[in-house]
């Protein structure tokens, strides 16, 4: 049984597997997953819908503010995110977000937002989360933190076998390209940018499936 209360956090960068390993260490904990990174696409696909100016901070900040971006609970216990009511957790996987979400993410007032939304969540529930500063910003006394990575030419492999899966037209080296542009913004940006935090565990999952990088999660785990 998982315990009354428990925040959990895996940071990493992008393609880490730090996503799909929370996932399925949340099913195994029998506790919710919290895609954080979900909650910025989200604002990122309605700024695009909108043709707005991506550069724009106060208009980002403005969209935030009048946006409603919710979680619903699934059967296996994920979280599904909600844009205003609507269902997108499809729709904000596409390369085009992808690719847009680091002007939400580097924007003050929208972060300052979306750490609320986020602690809220971790207030309300048992949850394992994810994302670039969970352990360093977000849940700053999380009981578990872990910062989840690997080298990036698996990190490249597994973003181009999940997008192929999804049925997208992929070029390899401009996912290589993109995956260390996005590194450097990630690492670099003023705001909430992505570091190990003093107190996280590192875990390498080079070479390792999400069952094996779980299962050396659960070893450091005690409940």
């Amino acid at each position: 049984m998982p315990v009354k209360h428990l925040v959990i956090t895996l940071d990493g960068p992008a393609g880490a597997g730090k996503s799909t390993v929370a996932k399925a260490l949340a099913k195994r904990l029998g506790i919710s997953y919290l895609d954080t990174g979900a909650m910025y696409r989200a604002l990122t696909l309605k700024a695009l819908r909108l043709n707005m100016d991506l550069s724009d901070e106060e208009a980002l900040t403005e969209l935030a503010r009048r946006t409603r971006i919710d979680f619903k609970e699934m059967p296996d216990g994920s979280l599904n995110v909600t844009l205003d009511g609507e269902d997108v957790s499809m729709e904000i996987r596409t390369i085009e977000v992808t690719n847009n979400t680091h002007y939400a993410a580097k924007t003050p007032g929208v972060r300052s937002l979306m750490v609320a939304w986020q602690r809220a969540i971790g207030l309300a529930r048992s949850v394992v989360t994810d994302g670039r500063d969970q352990g360093t910003v977000v849940f700053t006394d999380a009981r578990y933190k872990f910062y989840v990575d690997a080298d990036v030419e698996e990190r490249v492999g597994r973003r181009y076998r999940e997008l192929i899966a999804a049925g997208k037209q992929v070029d390899l080296e401009q996912l290589r390209a993109d995956m260390k542009d996005r590194d450097q913004k990630d690492f670099n940006r003023a705001v909430g940018p992505l570091k190990k935090a003093p107190d996280a565990v590192t875990v390498d999952s080079t070479g390792l499936t999400v069952e094996g990088t779980v299962d050396k999660i659960m070893r450091l785990i005690q409940l």
